[in-house]
């Protein structure tokens, strides 16, 4: 039955509340997996509640709506609210992302909208169905959607298959839908902790409201009713029970991504559908959809095979099917017309990729000289703005002169935006987050939802291969791109992109945006047949929106400050540089490498000097500490004045240089697929190598300062590579010292030199931390003798000694060097690769330099995952709070906050739990927090 007709040609609307039955379908169906291993129970419950409302609901207009974060505008009004809810199942979180899939292959638009739950959305779309003189169903039985019910509006509860209407609302709350608000107002809500008025429950609540009416009139009448607890507490929560329903009135004033006339039910491609079921080992479907037999011939597809080693060869992903298209010619789009036609295919593919052609390498500088968009392989455009010349379009023989005009790039962005943010279709990029940057630059603040190739590369197969995108094409689709350098020269005949030919811009630029589809299409099953996906989906996607407002933020610099250090700086240096000439008993060039070796090697004949392959004496700072642990002076002062070169260089002068003028603060960009092990690194300023115990080092720190009102947190993870050295063994005596609180270094001391922990000499734990931390990096006899400055022999007996009391972890280091080998990679805890490249070398020093690296990737690398996972955490529960806060900066182990200085111990507290419940380890995470006017003060 359904709700009371339309008029004709008025819309029959169907929504279904996508977010509320994924959970229900989870908990109600049994474990299940697809053939690549990935939890698919819910994603099962969903495809089937999808083809039965395909079938037996018959609608005019049909869309899946989805809550597209937790936090939305009712958090303003209370923090509190849903704040308590635990995060979701860990096998749920993977199917999130494959519930959008099946919405798309079943050719059902979705919609989502950053700030506002899916039930606003539910509810602003029945509204203007029924304004519209047409009727809607909500598939969903959550109470929540019952004040909705009205005449053209009922729900359908997909488990029992029943309408619900008035009648039925009424039977469960006691009181008409339009009252259902005023209802939960007052016994509020312990699941979304909506507070209402302590001591009424439902059965109470509606007795008030069929006795008295609104909310209002009962808070009215409160102070005349009988003298009871009731009465008492409606008083004391007057304004409690005012704010709980605003909390659950529903907005039926939501933003529409998409207007109902675009919600037409479509059929879906019965080919789509079936592969991607079969993806889904969902075979029964496919069956009972008839789409086994009646499937049309797949259309002809050529196969590119991965270069693939005996590493990877047990990966279903080896061989991937793309569409066999040709790269080009290309749509140059100059009007609006064809502007809007390529948004309409756009949402006609529900995907589409998208890259910005820039003036520079610093998004934050770069002004976008022009957009391409690819929605089909082989199909993509270009939309140039701001070309500086069109000569070899100015030939009136051959085109014709409504070629040579450019866009307006205000007003192709603006018709742009509802495309970009439309919740229905994916956006593909390659490294979004300098995307994104140029987008915001030139008014578009936000895009969604996205995907990423760079980081779906990235999230597989760090170290394995660069994740530069000709290097992914030749890779994966054995294409060779047009090159940047092609287009614009190079060297001192470079031309600015802006300079480039429209047509050779449009050859190049949108192969770009071809190219990118292309590797999505490959990339993006891949990610489940090497078990990245929930890697990718949790962490490093919603990392790289994390990142881009880090970056956006920046931190302040004391200018003044980094002057000064600079002058500083450089007077140590010529005095240093002043010492060195005396000692060698002439003027050179102190930074001439080649003048510096043949001082030290030609005319001081020290030992040890190797000639590199131009010929010259080898100078870098292994040779010249060597030297220096040698007794020699002068390679001791060479070193002092190169790290106070460096760091004036690097820090004092650059930052100066690199600050905002207008809000002294400088904006470094995080790179995110650069290490092998999935940590962070960042360059214009590079923050990750400031000296940590240096005096010079503690005083750049000491630049980076919080703005007026504020300060900064600082919080660092303890020891982290050690617990997971801990956990990753299971080294029971780590473990215990962990437990208990102990000093690790101490602790390790007592059990590898047999000394007593009272009373320990700081010589000894010093030594017992070199061990412990040379250990995660495979130091040699010969580095820690070095490092310690003892003989080879005792550094041996220490070595031997750790291993003889902790064999757990030597057993751990061989197990991960033949895991190594065996594979090409090792495995974090949490499951990301960290591939290993030189592990089999025949060199016997590069080998060694492999091993070291793969006996600590699984640590630095789970230290990264783990850091990451906080920041997501933190990221979405921090506005919760309330807290005037932000994330500006992570270094290693540490995050760096600004915060005003009222809620900085509110947020050392929120921080330390939030950072600390990132991972379950078998030893507990802990943070060390900080605070002060400075990084150095906060560290």
């Amino acid at each position: 039955m359904q709700p009371e007709k339309p008029d004709s040609g008025k819309p029959h609307l169907v929504l279904i509340d996508g977010s509320g039955f994924i959970f229900r379908a989870f908990h109600a169906l049994p474990p299940m997996s697809s053939p690549q291993g990935v939890p698919v129970n819910a994603v099962y419950g969903f495809t089937n509640m999808l083809s039965r409302l395909l079938r037996d609901h018959v609608g005019t207009h049909l869309a899946v709506i989805f809550d597209a974060g937790r936090v939305t505008f009712r958090n303003e009004i209370y923090p509190q609210y849903k704040a308590h809810r635990p995060e979701a199942p860990e096998d749920l979180r993977p199917q999130f992302g494959l519930i959008r899939e099946a919405t798309a292959a079943f050719n059902v638009p979705s919609i989502e909208l950053e700030g506002w739950e899916a039930d606003d959305l539910l509810a602003a779309y029945a509204k203007a169905a029924v304004e519209a003189g047409g009727c809607c169903t909500i598939i969903s039985s959550d109470k929540d959607l019952m004040q909705l019910v009205r005449p053209g509006v009922e729900l359908m509860d997909p488990m029992k298959q029943k309408p619900i209407r008035e009648a039925e609302v009424e039977a469960k709350f006691g009181v008409r839908p339009d009252q259902v608000v005023d209802v939960q107002a007052l016994m509020g809500d312990s699941t979304d902790n909506v507070p209402g008025v302590p001591g009424i429950g439902p059965k109470g609540a509606a007795q008030l409201v069929n006795e008295y009416g609104t909310l209002e009139q009962i808070l009215a009448a409160a102070p005349g009713m009988k003298a009871s607890k009731r009465r008492d507490n409606l008083i004391e929560h007057a304004d409690a029970a005012r704010m709980s329903r605003r909390l659950v009135l529903l907005d039926d004033n939501a933003p529409m991504p998409q207007p109902i006339s675009e919600l037409g039910c479509r059929e879906p491609v019965r080919e789509t559908l079936r592969d991607w079921l079969e993806e889904m080992g969902f075979h029964s479907t496919i069956q009972r959809m008839g789409l086994g037999l009646a499937a049309k011939p797949r259309p002809f597809t050529r196969q590119i095979v991965r270069p693939e080693d005996k590493a990877t060869e047990r990966d279903e992903a080896a061989a991937v099917t793309i569409p066999d298209a040709s790269y080009g010619p290309y749509e140059t789009v100059t009007d609006m017309d064809a502007l809007d036609r390529w948004i309409a295919e756009a949402r006609a593919a529900g995907v589409v990729a998208v890259d910005t052609e820039t003036d520079s390498l610093n998004a934050r500088q770069a002004n976008m000289v022009g957009l391409s968009l690819s929605v089909a392989p082989g199909k993509a455009c270009y939309v140039p703005f701001l070309h500086e010349t069109v000569r070899d379009l100015l030939e009136e023989d051959s085109i014709g002169e409504a070629a040579v005009r450019q866009m307006d790039r205000t007003e192709a962005l603006e018709r742009l935006k509802p495309l970009l943010q439309d919740a229905s279709v994916l956006k593909v990029f390659q490294n979004a987050k300098y995307d994104l940057t140029v987008f915001r630059g030139a008014g578009v603040p936000e895009i969604t939802p996205i995907d990423d190739t760079m980081l779906m590369s990235y999230a597989q197969s760090a170290g394995e291969h660069g994740q530069g995108m000709d290097e992914l094409s030749e890779l994966h689709l054995g294409h060779t791109p047009v090159t940047y350098d092609s287009v614009t020269g190079t060297g001192r005949k470079r031309i600015p992109f802006a300079q480039v030919a429209i047509d050779t811009a449009t050859a190049y630029a949108a192969e770009d945006a071809d190219v990118t589809f292309r590797l999505w299409q490959v990339l993006r099953p891949q990610l489940r047949t090497r078990q990245a996906l929930a890697l990718y989906e949790e962490i490093e996607r919603p990392l790289s929106r994390i990142l881009t407002d880090m970056e956006d933020v920046g931190i302040k610099v004391d200018a003044t400050e980094l002057r000064r250090m600079s002058v500083d700086f450089a007077e140590r240096m010529a005095t240093i540089e002043q010492d060195i000439h005396e000692q060698v008993g002439r003027s050179f060039n102190v930074g001439s490498p080649k003048q510096l070796g043949e001082i030290l090697f030609d005319e001081m004949g020290l030992p040890g000097g190797k000639r590199t392959k131009s010929g010259s004496w080898g100078t870098d700072s292994g040779v010249l500490e060597t030297l220096a642990e040698q007794g020699h002076e002068l390679p001791q002062k060479i070193l002092a004045w190169r790290q106070l070169a460096k760091l004036k260089s690097t820090y004092a002068d650059a930052l100066v240089q690199q600050m905002d003028q207008d809000t002294q603060r400088v904006h470094t960009s995080f790179q995110m697929a650069i290490t092998t092990t999935g940590r962070l690194s960042s360059n214009e300023p590079n923050l990750q190598n400031i000296p940590i115990r240096t005096e010079e080092g503690a005083r750049i720190r000491k630049a980076f300062i919080a703005a007026p009102g504020c300060v900064l947190l600082s919080a660092d993870y303890s020891q982290i590579e050690l617990r997971l050295l801990a956990h990753v063994a299971k080294i029971e005596p780590l473990l215990e010292a962990f437990r208990l609180g102990q000093d690790i270094h101490a602790r390790t001391a007592s059990e590898v030199f047999g000394i007593p922990l009272e009373g320990m000499d700081p010589l000894t734990r010093r030594r017992a931390k070199a061990i412990n931390f040379g250990i995660i990096y495979g130091i040699s006899a010969f580095g820690l003798a070095q490092q310690l400055q003892i003989s080879a022999g005792e550094a041996r007996s220490y070595i031997d000694a750790y291993f003889a009391r902790y064999p757990g972890i030597r057993a751990y280091m061989e197990r991960t060097k033949e895991e190594a080998k065996k594979y090409g990679y090792v495995t974090t805890p949490f499951g990301r690769r960290c591939y290993v490249p030189g592990i089999t070398e025949k060199n016997g020093a590069r080998r060694a330099y492999a091993e070291r690296q793969a006996i600590n990737a699984p640590l630095q690398g789970g230290a990264a995952d783990i850091i990451k996972r906080a920041m997501v955490h933190l990221a979405r529960r921090l506005p919760a709070t309330g807290l005037k806060a932000k994330m500006v900066l992570q270094v290693h182990d540490e995050l760096l906050f600004e915060v005003e200085e009222q809620d900085a111990k509110a947020l050392a507290d929120f921080v330390r739990t939030e950072m600390e419940g990132a991972a379950k380890l078998d030893v507990a995470l802990e943070v060390e927090t900080g605070i002060g006017p400075s990084w150095a003060d906060a560290h």
